[in-house]
């Protein structure tokens, strides 16, 4: 087993030295790649085969989801009509550890056709990709992690980390924000993280006002099915809560007092505005189910426990 462990560190530490040379390694014509991308027009159409291919729509999923739009295209589909897709306001993003890969050739010449500007990451200054480049991208020459050189390993790792360094360039430049993220990814726990509290409670919430007699506070915490209710003041703000520890506290007599001697006074709230996940921390660090919404000191929304559960926030 300790030789499993030993290849394990051996390529881990490998490809982390073929990064600390990517870094080490750029200059100016990365600088000119983002000028390119950022002129252009249209989209980032990026390519590669094989390995290639597989970072290359990494790259292209993290350029889309961070605010540029990005496409992959497999060269040997676009040599048979996908070059329709790569267009003059576009600009080519194309990836090749050799520079050499045959099946890239047309989209090349097609891009060299239209004046379609071409950014080319390899491993070979003199290759014809690099050499055809608008902008030349050079992958430092150090070892593959496999030892004999014959798996894309480091060079395919130098790659990404190359694509994710464009991607997080031009998201900065950008200035894209969580909010931004939010809209391209609608769905699942992060999704539900950066959304907005007013994106996520409900509207029809249990209020009583102060006066009100305990009894129609109970009458409304049952029928709204939060297991609480918010109490306003005259001024229609929020005043206080009334949860299960009131009522418990209460229970002599409860039927004979009103609201406002019952309920907790200045309870806990979030506006509208803040993001989901700073709700969720506040109701984790109070111990708390529920947390009233409020806009101008008024409630507008309720956001329970549950509704996290739902989204697997927790």
């Amino acid at each position: 087993m300790n030789a499993y462990l030993d290849t394990a560190r051996r390529v881990v530490r490998t490809e982390a030295d073929g990064l600390l040379a990517l870094a080490d390694s750029l200059g100016d014509s990365f600088d000119r790649a983002i000028g390119l991308i950022l002129a252009a027009k249209g989209r980032v159409i990026v390519s590669g085969m094989g390995k290639s291919g597989h970072v290359g729509r990494k790259i292209a999923a993290t350029l889309a989801s961070t605010g540029t739009p990005a496409q992959f295209v497999h060269p040997g589909e676009a040599s048979h009509g996908d070059l329709g897709m790569v267009t003059e306001s576009d600009v080519a993003l194309v990836l090749s550890n050799s520079g050499e890969t045959p099946e890239l050739s047309d989209l090349i010449a097609h891009t060299r056709r239209f004046n379609i500007p071409l950014i080319g990451v390899a491993s070979r200054a003199e290759s014809t990709l690099l050499r055809q480049s608008d902008v030349a991208l050079v992958l430092p020459s150090v070892p593959e992690a496999c030892g004999s050189g014959i798996v894309p390993t480091t060079s395919t790792t130098m790659t990404l980390a190359l694509g994710d360094a464009i991607g997080i360039a031009l998201m900065e430049h950008r200035k894209f924000t969580p909010e931004h993220f939010r809209t391209f990814h609608p769905g699942g726990k992060l999704g539900a993280k950066l959304s907005r509290v007013g994106d996520m409670m409900h509207l029809d919430i249990p209020l009583v006002p102060e006066d009100a007699p305990m009894s129609e506070a109970l009458l409304v915490i049952s029928q709204k099915g939060f297991g609480v209710t918010g109490v306003t003041n005259a001024q229609g703000h929020l005043a206080g809560i009334i949860t299960d520890g009131d009522l418990r506290r209460h229970m002599d007599g409860l039927l004979g007092h009103k609201a406002s001697e019952v309920m907790t006074r200045n309870p806990r709230s979030i506006s509208t505005d803040s993001l989901a996940e700073e709700a969720l921390a506040q109701m984790q660090a109070r111990k708390i189910t529920s947390l009233f919404v409020v806009k101008d000191d008024a409630p507008v929304g309720l956001l329970h426990i549950h509704d996290f559960l739902r989204t697997g926030m927790v």
